[in-house]
């Protein structure tokens, strides 16, 4: 059969001589065209490609910049907040498993482009529901009239406010909870949330794939690292502009601003989130308009053409032919099913894989719920507004892990790093970083003074119980809500939840010009201090901003060393596993990082984080909305203690990894990994027990598989 198909090629090419000739001499102009246009179409596509990596990593981190900023506004827990953060991952699962399967089979960019118009969408529909609540209400204790009427904000008898003011106030505190009563508004924001997970599903996979298949097969490595590379500058872009944001009142343009009654530092302070989701959903509708006009091949270059050459013989197979070679295909995929099971058992045998997935799952855990709480940790245990915290972040935070990540495959390579030293630098970077991150649990500061709450009034003794505390002899003869929050700055430097528990008898001016007179509770007992007090909160001790800035250091150093584990501990993953079972091995590890640490981190961190409140805001309609001020000590604790704990478990993983892996390599792998051989991630020639009976991996290096990589 062999024989009998050369004689039919010689017998087709001595009789199409000329044609052959002619044709050879026309391709030539053909190949070179065909060439600079499958390299003008890639790097087109590479650009747009780079573009919607920048745009979903921007909406992504401008999302956590504003956690506290949608807490405030819609006055819910920090639980329910993780819940939101949270929908994002959740909807990416809903549709990975389609997407991976039959996007590869579709038009490819134009998917991409539908994911883009898709997530921005979602991101639009995060922005709505501040254009249908309203404009935003915070806590007042006492009603203002005018800035001439001055009032007294102790309450002595209800006759001393005008009867029509406050049938006013109360005819608008009821309307208003007439128009909240039937919504929950923040339930858009989640399902704009989860709209932007779906639509960012097909972006990795389909994008990446299609890279891989037309680039050069030595430029598609690079072309994949500028989109990396391209993906980090997103989020520096996006904490900048939730920082921007966050300096603007959130009904800016529609309210007088010299009315607002509050400052940034204020704990009600809501800046203007919603901007911020147009601009986004904006970049991804931009992002998304060149993948429209993409072709849905390109044509192969280099060295991928070899591989398709046969199309041309193709032409001469007949029909039978074409169906047993489709018959063949439909029986290969059959086999390749049935050996699902088996792959998953191997898999799962593996136990290099299992404790580095545990490891990577707990680790991830920490990481996750640090990074979505850690501006709100900087706000209230350093008294930091949110548009400095989410520049801090932005500006210093993220570059530190981006040299991270790039300084740990760089130490890869310069030094031939194999498997077992892979496992010692991730092992070492996590265990260094996690030492850091303990060091910061000195670095806080005192709890702000507050009278009720973390101190006693004057001359009084200490807070004991939280609800009692509040009222005192200097204010007893005032008529005060215990739930309001509108904090007051006492001469004495103490902070008041009210004018009215502050006991005061008279102010003058409105909005932040407001001052406060004959405070009754404002001083103290030895000497007779000023008994005013202006609006908002007082700032934290004199020693808080040096703590702030020793915490951004080391900050700073613990994000730098954590990443530089990033890369040895990918390639660690890679390397254990047989060549043909890493693509299902990328992707149980990926689904397992989202379903076990990407969903619940956010939420269990939350629920902690609401532990540790010592003032929650009331709703206008009663129950609980957000919280006013935490306990800084239980903040900190909590927050960076669980933070601790869950690193020091995957810590104790990752050395079970290190120790199977010495356990398992030979001193010829240990030779090999220091000449810049591939280690054969401890697997031993002689015994086959790493890998349940199949083939074990190769000890010898094989760039192809690393460049595609």
């Amino acid at each position: 059969m062999e024989i009998s198909s050369k004689e039919n090629t010689h017998f087709f090419s001595n009789n199409t001589i000329l044609p052959v000739d002619r044709s050879s001499f026309k391709s030539e102009s053909s190949t070179s065209k065909e060439k600079q246009s499958c390299c003008g179409g890639i790097k087109i596509f590479l650009g747009a490609l780079s573009f919607v990596y920048f745009a979903k990593a921007l909406s992504g981190s401008y999302l956590k910049s504003t956690i506290t900023q949608i807490e405030r506004r819609f006055d819910i827990p920090s639980s329910l907040v993780g819940v939101i953060d949270g929908s994002f991952e959740i909807g990416n699962l809903l549709i990975i498993i389609l997407v991976s399967y039959f996007g590869a089979k579709l038009h490819r960019p134009r998917i991409i482009g539908a994911g883009c118009l898709i997530m921005s969408a979602g991101t639009f529909l995060i922005a709505m529901p501040q254009f249908f609540m309203g404009r935003y209400r915070y806590e007042r204790s006492a009603p203002t009239i005018n800035s001439t009427l001055s009032l007294s904000p102790c309450l002595q008898d209800k006759s001393q406010t005008p009867l029509s003011a406050l049938e006013k106030a109360e005819a608008k505190i009821n309307a208003g909870c007439e128009r909240e009563a039937g919504s929950s508004m923040w339930i858009y924001v989640l399902l704009g949330n989860l709209l932007r997970g779906i639509g960012e599903t097909p972006i990795q996979p389909l994008g990446i794939t299609y890279i891989d298949d037309y680039a050069v097969e030595e430029n598609a490595a690079l072309y994949i690292g500028c989109v990396q590379t391209v993906a980090i500058i997103g989020p520096i872009f996006g904490f900048l502009l939730g920082s921007l944001c966050a300096k603007l009142y959130v009904d800016i343009g529609f309210v007088d601003l010299d009315s607002v009654a509050i400052s940034p530092r204020d704990a009600q302070w809501v800046g203007a989130w919603w901007l911020g989701y147009l601009v986004a959903g904006l970049i991804s509708v931009l992002a998304g308009i060149p993948f429209w006009f993409l072709p849905r091949h390109l044509p192969k270059a280099g060295s991928r053409k070899d591989s398709s050459t046969s199309s041309e013989h193709s032409k001469f197979i007949t029909e039978e032919n074409k169906d047993q070679h489709t018959s063949y295909w439909q029986q290969a995929k059959l086999a390749e099913m049935a050996k699902f099971l088996p792959s998953l058992k191997n898999l799962f045998g593996n136990p290099v894989y299992i404790l580095y997935l545990c490891a990577s799952i707990i680790q991830f855990n920490s990481l996750i719920g640090m990074v979505t709480y850690k501006p709100k940790y900087i706000e209230q245990q350093y008294g930091q507004t949110s548009s400095k915290t989410n520049f801090v972040i932005g500006l210093i935070n993220i570059p530190a892990v981006a040299f991270g990540i790039f300084s740990g495959g760089l130490i890869m390579k310069k030094f031939g790093i194999g498997v077992l030293g892979a496992a010692k630098l991730s092992l070492g970077s996590s265990l260094f970083g996690y030492l850091l991150l303990l060091s910061l649990l000195a670095l806080g500061c005192e709890d702000a003074e507050v009278a009720g709450l973390t101190v006693p009034y004057r001359g009084t003794k200490p807070a004991g119980e939280l609800e009692p505390a509040l009222f005192s002899e200097c204010n007893s003869g005032c008529s005060c809500s215990r739930s309001a929050w509108d904090p007051i700055c006492g001469g004495d430097g103490v902070t008041y939840i009210s004018a009215c528990l502050a006991g005061c008898r008279a102010s003058r001016g409105a909005g932040k010009s407001t001052v406060f007179f004959n405070c009754s509770c404002v001083g103290t007992s030895e000497s007779s201090q000023s008994s005013s007090a202006v609006v908002g909160p007082c700032q934290k001790g004199n020693e808080c901003p040096k703590m702030f800035l020793y915490f951004l250091v080391i900050s700073v150093i613990t994000s730098y060393t954590l990443s530089v584990g990033g890369t040895p501990g990918y390639i660690l993953l890679l390397r254990c596993i047989k060549p043909h079972l890493k693509s299902f091995a990328l992707g149980i590890y990926t689904l397992a990082i989202r379903v076990l640490a990407g969903i619940p981190a956010p939420v269990y961190f939350g629920v902690a984080i609401d532990t540790t409140c010592l003032k929650w805001g009331s709703k206008r309609c009663g129950g609980r909305g957000a919280c006013r001020l935490y306990d800084s000590s239980a903040l900190r604790y909590v927050y960076l203690g669980l933070t601790l704990v869950l690193g020091t478990v995957s810590i104790f993983f990752s050395v079970a990894v290190l120790w199977v892996l010495r356990k398992r390599s030979s001193p010829q792998d240990e030779i090999l990994s220091a000449n810049g051989e591939r280690g054969a991630c401890g697997t031993e020639s002689r015994n086959d027990h790493f890998v349940n009976s199949d083939q074990l991996i190769q000890s010898t290096y094989w760039p192809e598989k690393e460049t595609r990589l």
